[in-house]
């Protein structure tokens, strides 16, 4: 270990020699040129069998005295890279600072030798770019994966990539420039006009890379995904409505007759920020309102021809009680559920003596409901509201108070079958018990509290005596 960390500090003297000045020096000329190859074996070999610790002293003579070694490669700065980023998972943090200066400092080395035109490459300048333009991308690429670097140098070294790569830009560089740009706009880091150029950039790229074809074009259909996704979560605020209009009218000039399209569009374009008097969006809205208009006319009929309940309320609403009753008939015909078949006769019911005063017929209908459903409490409570109503016009004052108490005897029983109107049943109640049948009439009468009577009128109830 301490052999390693000695190296290690020579090293780092060394590349400080470096990047003052000398980075660019080649072997061509030195006097000791032969052991220098030699030793550029020895690390390479290394190297290529990724035994980095072992080609680490025979890579830092070879690129502290010859950084650009023979002028027609650029492997001791690479290498030194790739023997950086081994010595970072062993490192502690303050290593690890240090190691990823260093390999930002060989990033910038390389480069500034081909821009020196130290470094020179087969294909002459062109190819030079190019190789510069990969080695920006992959200084930039590191700085996010590897090197964790701040975003807004991170962004400058993704923008001076693409700007020298373009087309050529490889897929891997595409993904975290847009996740930077991303979100460096939603950290009030950059501002619309750059996130809107970056994405405007790189999408096309990706889309042309896509369209050449070639082992690589699955990769930048990944990264065009990628990309999209991520703007996906700042398109609105970036873009404005011609934006949207022009990306999503192709969709709509494809299948201009379909009007579910055009419902979607029309929603996608005012979610961003479309205006409805923009002619293309007031045509999408016209153009879908008018057939759904006449769809929901269409099923409207068909809703209403299978659901009669629905139009005898309706005709309730309406004042055609008649009607309503007739059509909850019908539904009653074609309901198999006795459940809802007992609602069907409560609300006939309910119409027969609330609005037509027909109580014979609508006490019919009520106890047709609880037949259906024993537990139907709002049915025991109509009858109570028909004796209740119906008390006053029921014979002599003893009678009268005769149907008061059958009246209560049914909102006790809604109460004991569903709870759910027992509250309102107990107010009732506790409303008519001043209504109770007089103890002095009943004693005249010779009817004693707990015997049973028959009520008279319509009502014919026999209930038990209480006063």
């Amino acid at each position: 270990m301490n052999y390693k960390a000695l190296l290690s500090i020579l090293s780092s003297m060394f590349l400080a020699l470096a990047v003052t000045g000398q980075e660019c020096k080649t072997w061509n000329g030195m006097a000791d040129m032969e052991h220098l190859l030699e030793q550029h074996s020895v690390y390479r070999d290394n190297v290529k069998l990724e035994n980095y610790d072992d080609a680490l002293e025979a890579w830092t003579e070879v690129f502290t005295k010859a950084p650009a070694a023979d002028g027609k490669r650029d492997f001791h700065f690479t290498d030194g890279i790739k023997i950086y980023k081994h010595q970072m998972k062993t490192a502690d943090e303050a290593g690890k600072t240090d190691l990823k200066a260093k390999i930002l400092a060989l990033y910038d080395g390389c480069i500034g030798c081909y821009e020196a035109g130290v470094l020179t490459i087969k294909g002459g300048e062109e190819a030079a770019k190019k190789r510069v333009g990969y080695l920006q991308g992959q200084k930039a690429y590191d700085m996010y994966y590897e090197l964790n670097q701040p975003y807004d140098k991170n962004l400058e070294e993704f923008d001076k990539a693409v700007a020298i790569t373009g087309n050529t830009t490889l897929y891997n560089v595409l993904i975290p420039y847009a996740a930077i740009a991303t979100y460096q706009f939603q950290k009030g880091k950059i501002d619309q006009t750059k996130a809107r150029s970056i994405f405007d950039e790189i999408i096309p790229i990706a889309e042309f890379n896509i369209e050449k074809g070639g082992d690589y074009a699955p990769y930048y259909e990944n990264a065009l995904a990628n990309i999209k996704s991520e703007l996906n979560k700042i398109e609105r605020e970036i873009y404005d409505c011609e934006y949207f209009k022009a990306k999503l009218r192709p969709e709509y000039d494809a299948n201009p007759e379909d009007p579910q399209l055009a419902k979607d569009l029309y929603g996608r374009l005012i979610r961003r920020g479309c205006d409805k008097t923009d002619p293309l969006v007031a045509e999408l809205e016209k153009k879908y309102e008018s057939w759904a208009s006449a769809l929901n006319a269409q099923k409207k009929a068909e809703f209403e021809a299978n659901n009669p309940a629905l139009l005898a309320k309706k005709a309730y609403d309406a004042g055609d009680f008649p009607g309503a009753i007739a059509k909850y008939r019908e539904a009653i015909t074609q309901e198999t559920d006795n459940t809802k078949k007992a609602s069907y006769h409560y609300y006939i019911a309910s119409t027969l003596f609330r609005k037509m005063k027909k109580f014979n017929d609508a006490r019919s209908e009520a106890k047709t409901a609880i037949g259906l459903n024993p537990n139907y409490g709002r049915a025991y409570m109509l009858i109570g509201d028909m004796y209740a109503t119906g008390a006053r016009n029921c014979g002599d004052s003893w009678n009268q108070r005769l149907a008061v108490l059958a009246a209560m005897e049914k909102y006790s029983k809604a109460a004991s079958v569903d709870p759910s109107v027992s509250d309102e049943a107990n107010d009732k109640k506790s409303k008519y018990r001043g209504s109770l049948p007089n103890k002095e009439e009943g004693f005249l009468r010779g009817v004693s509290s707990g015997s049973t009577q028959t009520v008279g009128c319509w009502i014919g109830e026999r209930v038990t005596v209480r006063y």
